[in-house]
């Protein structure tokens, strides 16, 4: 069940939701369609940091990554009449989640698990995929973060059930007018 935010105003669209569910082309048109700035978390933090991603986690494994992760939302947040892609595992810190939601609007970016597997399957760049099966991997993290997804979410958006450019339009009637796409 969604988050109730009322007709609290934001000012800010954070994309939240599993990896390889087309957050940031998603995000990249909404952004566009809307006139406003986008950011990735994750492209803020190879930037930042100088290298991609595998790298920051094998030098300082998953906490130090979420570490880092946590210091570029923060940056990001303090942006207004942006659209932000986040990382899949976000929502896994308290204060990330208190972040995420500072006068925004959060969508949870749903992705059909054998399109996400398909998206994932010869990507080299996804590090939490490395230790074994691509497929009990990915079901296991929606285990873990579907509960955090939700409860954060103001709208669901099945990123299956169309182009991105199209899924992005469908949400420009909920943000202007609090009506669901």
């Amino acid at each position: 069940m969604p988050r109730t935010t009322g007709d609290a105003p934001f000012e800010r669209v954070v994309l939240i939701g599993p990896m390889a569910g087309g957050k940031t082309v998603i995000g990249r048109y909404l952004a566009s369609q809307m006139g406003w700035a986008f950011l990735d978390t994750d492209h803020m933090i190879e930037a930042e940091l100088g290298t991609d991603i595998p790298t920051i986690f094998s030098i300082e494994g998953e906490t130090g990554f979420r570490r880092h992760e946590h210091t570029i939302l923060a940056r990001a947040v303090n942006h207004t009449r942006t659209v932000i892609a986040t990382g899949g595992g976000t929502v896994l810190l308290p204060e990330n989640r208190t972040l995420l939601t500072l006068r925004s609007r959060v969508v949870l970016v749903l992705v059909d698990p054998d399109r996400q597997l398909e998206r994932t399957r010869f990507q080299s760049k996804r590090p939490v995929l490395e230790s074994g099966d691509h497929d009990a991997i990915l079901r296991q993290l929606w285990l873990e973060r579907r509960i955090l997804y939700h409860a954060l979410a103001d709208l669901i958006l099945d990123s299956s059930r169309g182009h991105p450019r199209t899924l992005a339009a469908s949400l420009l009637p909920y943000l202007q007018n609090g009506i669901q796409p």
